[in-house]
């Protein structure tokens, strides 16, 4: 029997012989090795059979799917890139893939610039067709490892903070973040009206979406104009179409129907604060105090004389309720321009000159009775003033003279009649006089009456009647009449050829019809 010394040293020298047979085969193996492996696949480099069977190159790529199981199982599965590949079953990795070049070689040789991404299990649609690869296949992760979840990427872009959980696919489309294909009315809150154009964290504060109230005072506590007063059933009276859209009929389900003009008066006006539930008065007053123009003078009863559609529209009847009938331009007139101050119930004077003392242009000439000349159509309408029963009657173009014109300082009586009181132009100077109207008349100044032949001393015959007047009456006067000698010389005295020798009387051999009309005697 051996001891146990002599057992001891066999089995040592059997472990060495194994390991030195060992180290001699990796040694081989190393030196027969075309090249380094890929980083990945360091750790085998020492030990072929983890990669190639001996003469049997043909199934070496159960080996490459044994270490890679997610690919086998895509293969498997149909799916993935590996998957979808045409009979990826029986085509061997090393057609595409090949090792011992090197620890960073690249031996998947994906081109992502030709790279089909229908290929895989998430197609690029929408906004993901711009995104770079970079942004969602990060360096340390191979190309099958990226993220194919969005909240794996948009986890910072989601606002809902988690609270509506990781599938934002259930309402969000590739296309954009805002179109979305949730739709609220499937939850219990149907989107009617507004609130279809609101913000959902107008409603969702603090991104709360489960069990968010749906109650009209949970959100708009705060635009209730009656300060709770009516209750919190908003709902009674208003609809989803705006706070103005109201059910409420104030004509049926008050006291006080609103008609004309109130029905354009916003609620607060007469529904004023404190409180909006308490009842207002109906009296006109109490609300219309300040508009009293009449400041009380006519008591609390408004609704006498005004009506719901406006205050001017009054049934208050001037004609028929007081002694003075308004005609003309007195129905357009504001009472306030003859009832000043307080005086309604005053009884005012009804004669013209009280109101229009400061119109009347004639200042009291003509007295106070305008109604004699004027109407109250207008103080310029159907002047019934007849200037021709005065002392100067109106003829010719002094008819169509205007007032001014011979009444300068609105001086009316007493003014004077004569011809040169007004017309200081006297072409004569005076020399004839101030009785104009001798010779002329309102008509024209060119239509004058003067005959030479029989107010004068002079005929005009001949050649004469066919001269100007001051081709003989040249000299200015000082005021008298002229003295003009009937001489012929004392005109033609430049015109006598002879040079004085047949003396001055012409007319001896000369007529007025021409000088050369010649009768020698």
């Amino acid at each position: 029997m051996l001891d146990w010394k002599r057992l001891l040293i066999m089995a040592l020298m059997t472990t060495t012989m194994v390991l030195a047979r060992h180290a001699a085969a990796v040694s081989i193996e190393k030196l027969l090795m075309p090249g380094p492996l890929v980083e990945g696949h360091a750790r085998h480099e020492g030990d072929c059979s983890k990669c190639h069977l001996r003469f049997r190159k043909g199934t070496q790529a159960r080996l490459c799917l044994d270490c890679h199981e997610k690919v086998d199982a895509d293969i498997r599965e149909t799916r993935g890139f590996h998957g979808r590949l045409p009979d990826a079953a029986n085509i061997s990795c090393r057609e595409c893939h090949s090792d011992h070049l090197g620890r960073k070689a690249d031996i998947v040789r994906l081109n992502p610039v030709t790279f089909d991404h229908e290929q895989t299990d998430f197609l690029l649609e929408g906004a993901h067709t711009h995104v770079a690869c970079a942004a969602c296949h990060v360096a340390d992760k191979a190309w099958a490892e990226a993220p194919n979840r969005c909240f794996d990427c948009h986890k910072d872009d989601e606002p809902h903070k988690g609270n509506l959980g990781e599938q934002c696919d259930d309402c969000h489309t590739p296309r954009s973040w805002d179109e979305f294909e949730f739709d609220h009315d499937k939850t219990d809150f149907k989107l009617q009206g507004k609130h279809r154009n609101v913000a959902c964290t107008s409603c969702h504060v603090n991104e709360r979406y489960k069990e968010t109230p749906d109650r009209c005072s949970s959100c708009h506590a705060i635009n209730d104009v009656h300060a709770g007063a009516n209750g919190d059933k908003c709902e009674d009276c208003h609809t989803e179409k705006g706070w103005s859209k109201t059910s409420f009929d104030h004509n049926k389900d008050t006291d006080f129907p609103l008609r004309g003009a109130h029905k354009r008066v916003q609620c607060e006006s007469c529904h004023v604060d404190p409180v909006k539930d308490k009842k207002p008065k109906m009296g006109c007053v109490s609300c219309h105090k300040a508009d009293d123009a009449h400041h009380g003078n006519f008591g609390r009863k408004c609704q006498t004389c005004h009506n719901a559609k406006g205050w001017p529209r009054a049934r208050f009847d001037h004609d028929r309720k007081t002694d003075f009938p308004l005609t003309g331009k007195h129905g357009k007139l504001a009472c306030a321009s003859c009832h000043t101050g307080n005086a309604y119930r005053e009884e005012l004077a009804t004669d013209c000159f009280s109101c229009h003392q400061g119109d009347d242009v004639h200042r009291e000439q003509e007295g106070k009775d305008c109604a004699r000349c004027h109407v109250t159509r207008g103080w310029a309408d159907r002047v019934l003033f007849d200037h021709d029963l005065t002392r100067f009657p109106l003829l010719g173009l002094h008819a169509a003279a205007p007032c001014e014109e011979c009444h300068l300082s609105k001086q009316f009586r007493g003014i004077p009649r004569a011809c040169h009181e007004c017309h200081e132009d006297d072409e004569h100077k005076g020399t004839l006089g101030n009785a104009c109207q001798s010779c002329h008349n309102p008509n024209a100044w060119t239509a004058w009456r003067f005959d030479h032949d029989t107010q004068t001393d002079f005929k005009l015959d001949g050649a004469h009647a066919e001269l100007a007047c001051n081709d003989c009456h040249i000299k200015a006067t000082d005021g008298n009449r002229p003295d003009i000698s009937d001489s012929c010389n004392s005109c033609h005295q430049g015109d006598d050829v002879h040079k004085g020798r047949f003396g001055r009387n012409c007319a001896r051999c000369h007529n007025t019809e021409r000088f050369n009309d010649v009768q020698i005697q």
